[in-house]
């Protein structure tokens, strides 16, 4: 809760609060901690002064009336969290390099289902380059995410050199160009890298997804933290018939899907596999 010895721009009380969470899981699925008062502030004030609207009680108003329909959109970029770094669960990658290599000829389906920044889907081309050792690898991988601001930068590759110095000088040479003059000190991700991934929005609570499998792989990391059990359950159900018979799913590092899908099994530290009733179900239905 917010001190009351703090001044505040606009006024946000708890009502104001509790609309915002019922509108934020309505629309994305987001189950927001009674902890997140002060970031719901710190975000939305910032909708406050673009709008030009004096009241949390108005915009909320003017959301649910529908007489802005295009700040939905600006309304769930803000709620959206996008944490994200180059090989970030550094555990994961020699496991899906392992899975190209077995599938070596073959043309991979990668769905990466939180791309934020483009972080992630770059370290999974990355990890297929480098498995296959050549920089245009039959693969395609669609990178969605339900925030369109970071689908930009995702897309455009350009980010602060330093966001790649954990990388070996060997993968910053290959798969990243160093910036000159007004740009130095940034690096972008080279075409090739660029043109294995397709970026698309999606809201994993729509009814309808806009993308086909079966895929090979599905990267879903730290997004059921935000999801209630019977979100996560329903996305999951969804996902598994989108899954390979020997596909492979990757949550985040403090998710467990065991307890909320009796479809997966463990492959390792966070990587799941169908498991066998569930691969049966899913060549009966191909």
């Amino acid at each position: 809760m917010m001190s009351r010895d703090t001044v505040k721009e606009f006024d946000f009380n708890s009502r104001d609060f509790e609309r915002v969470r019922g509108l934020i899981y309505k629309r994305a699925g987001i189950s927001l901690a009674d902890s997140k008062q002060e970031m719901v502030y710190s975000r939305l004030a910032r909708r406050l002064r673009a709008t030009g609207i004096t009241s949390f009680a108005k915009y909320l108003d003017d959301l649910e009336a529908g007489r802005m329909p295009a700040e939905w959109e600006s309304f769930t970029n803000a709620l959206t969290t996008n944490l994200t770094s180059f090989f970030r669960e550094a555990h994961h990658f020699p496991l899906l390099a392992e899975h190209v290599k077995k599938h070596k000829g073959e043309t991979l389906n990668i769905w990466c289902s939180a791309s934020s920044t483009g972080e992630e889907p770059y370290s999974i081309a990355i990890t297929v380059c480098e498995a296959l050792n050549t920089l245009t690898p039959p693969v395609h991988i669609i990178a969605t995410d339900i925030d369109t601001n970071v689908l930009a930068t995702a897309a455009n590759g350009i980010y602060p050199l330093e966001r790649i110095e954990k990388l070996t000088a060997e993968q910053q040479r290959r798969f990243f160009l160093k910036g000159k003059g007004d740009k130095a000190g940034m690096v972008r991700a080279r075409p090739e890298l660029r043109q294995l991934i397709t970026y698309r929005p999606l809201n994993l609570l729509e009814e309808r997804w806009d993308i086909r499998g079966p895929f090979d792989v599905i990267f879903c990391r730290n997004v059921m933290i935000y999801f209630d059990k019977a979100t996560q359950r329903k996305i999951l159900s969804r996902f598994v018939p989108l899954m390979k018979p020997d596909g492979l799913l990757f949550a985040g590092h403090s998710e467990n899907f065991l307890y909320v899908s009796d479809s997966l099994k463990l492959r390792g530290k966070t990587v799941y596999e169908l498991d066998t009733t569930a691969r049966a179900s899913v060549q009966q239905r191909a």
